[in-house]
């Protein structure tokens, strides 16, 4: 990355930022011409400033509307899944990996060409905004084109559900967002107060769609609005909660990955110390890899043929490793389980982020959480196996959730939210918060030293990552 030393953080804010963020001081308030239009227009701290009622009321609304379409695209998978993999198994791995060869290329074939001619007819929509969430909220406020948006979401659920190896998060998280950048339409909100509800509502979609209300308010916050405070959390507190409770009128309130309950030992403490930053390492390179593939996304006619050459390839390579298809969600609880041979470990680590940057290079829409747990789960499934040949004593599946949790945080920058959406996500309580601090502390600190870039942040130019870190932690910088 680039060392921006030659020029002011002032200028460099000014190109790479809205106008309500380049002007006058480094905080997170716009700055407005009069003192009182901006304290209307600035996050409610209390439900007497001016315009809480509104916000308030938009906050509650995008929580609803983020949970509704959350459960939507979740039962629109697994129908999609049903139907394109069907099977006497319970998960997707099972009945992918009694299907037939033919059907592994026919049907990646088949998401290819619907990827490419979905991808020509929605670049048509508009050629304004972003669809990414995150270059949307820090270089226009959050604004988001609405149809090429949700026709992106709808469009990543069902390349999923055919086997790309990407994450089913993107799609509701696009969803909240769409709805909370409409309410801050209607309501016409500052973009201060845009920029945090947008954040709220795509941390609310994750929240609904994996029954995770505390890690997705944080995840709005820690990693896509890159600030924690109090008026923030209280919102997206609010947001993530609303939508959750929606969502399990139809989705089950139960935890994604299923394991049983493992004690920590020095063994894995002395191991989680280690492994941390060998995890960070690991890490800037799949951040680094995804920021090629982002930057490497066809244009024009290329985006016709170019997805289905690549998911033909992966249909292929899924016929002996029936795990690289879907977002690796089953893979993931395998390893969590202790369930996976160390050598399909190994050579999974290799073969699942590349079938992932592979599918994002190729401009297959699709999210990179899930994935970032697996890659984890997956590193941490084989250190640990050979971490136990020369200090047995504990169970290997403990290694795979520590290295999960060590993943994600580093490859998101987003340790806080990492731990309690690991927690929330298996159920499980504190019995390893040691190790798994270790781990996580360690690889985060190893990546930001390295890379300060996070996954989220592929599509930002150097420029543009370097004014946002200048936003997040001015007295640092």
């Amino acid at each position: 990355m680039r060392i921006l030393q030659t020029k002011p953080a002032r200028a460099i804010v000014s190109k790479t930022l809205p106008r309500s963020y380049a002007l006058g001081s480094m905080s997170d308030t716009p700055t407005r011409p009069a003192a009182a239009e901006g304290a209307s227009l600035a996050i409610p701290v209390t439900l007497a400033h001016p315009g809480a009622a509104v916000f308030w009321i938009s906050v509650t609304l995008t929580g609803v509307g983020a949970g509704i379409g959350a459960a939507l695209l979740t039962r629109l998978l697994e129908l999609l899944q049903h139907l394109a993999w069907p099977g006497p198994g319970q998960t997707l791995l099972e009945n992918v990996s009694h299907a037939r060869p033919l059907r592994h290329v026919l049907l990646l074939l088949i998401a290819g060409v619907v990827t490419g001619l979905a991808q020509l007819a929605l670049t048509r929509l508009t050629s304004a905004n972003s669809v990414e969430i995150t270059t949307a909220m820090w270089l226009d406020a959050g604004r988001l084109p609405v149809l090429r948006t949700l026709g992106s979401s709808v469009l990543s659920i069902v390349v999923v559900a055919l086997g790309a190896s990407l994450g089913r998060e993107g799609a509701p998280k696009q969803v909240g967002a769409v709805i909370a950048n409409l309410l801050a339409d209607s309501r016409r909100l500052s973009d201060e107060q845009r920029r945090l509800l947008v954040a709220c509502g795509a941390g609310a979609g994750m929240a609904a769609a994996y029954g995770v209300p505390l890690g997705g308010a944080l995840f709005a916050l820690e990693v896509l609005r890159g600030l924690l405070a109090l008026r923030l959390v209280l919102p997206a507190l609010t947001c993530s909660m609303v939508a959750t409770l929606v969502a399990w009128i139809a989705l089950p309130d139960a935890p994604t990955y299923a394991f049983p309950a493992y004690a920590s030992s020095a063994t894995v403490d002395v191991w989680a110390l280690l492994f941390g930053p060998v995890a960070g390492v690991v890490s800037v390179l799949y951040v680094r890899a995804i920021v090629w593939a982002e930057r490497s996304r066809p244009d024009g006619w290329p985006r016709l043929f170019l997805p289905t050459l690549v998911l033909g390839v992966l249909g292929l390579v899924s016929i002996p490793f029936p795990q690289l298809l879907g977002n690796g969600r089953d893979i993931a609880e395998l390893a969590f389980l202790g369930a996976v041979p160390p050598m399909l470990l190994v050579a999974l680590v290799l073969l699942k982020p590349t079938a992932t940057v592979l599918c994002t290079g190729s401009g297959t829409p699709g999210g990179l959480f899930t994935p970032s747990i697996a890659l984890g789960a997956l590193l941490g499934g084989a250190l640990g196996h050979a971490w136990c040949l020369l200090w047995p004593g504990a169970a290997p599946g403990l290694f795979a959730v520590i290295g999960a949790a060590a993943v994600l945080s580093a490859t998101t920058q987003g340790p806080i939210s990492s731990i309690v959406l690991l927690f929330e996500l298996t159920g499980h309580d504190h019995s390893f918060i040691v190790p798994l601090l270790l781990a996580v502390i360690t690889a985060t600190l190893t990546s930001r030293t390295i890379e300060t870039r996070s996954i989220y942040d592929a599509r930002l130019t150097d420029e543009q990552v370097e004014a946002r870190l200048r936003m997040r932690s001015p007295a640092t910088q």
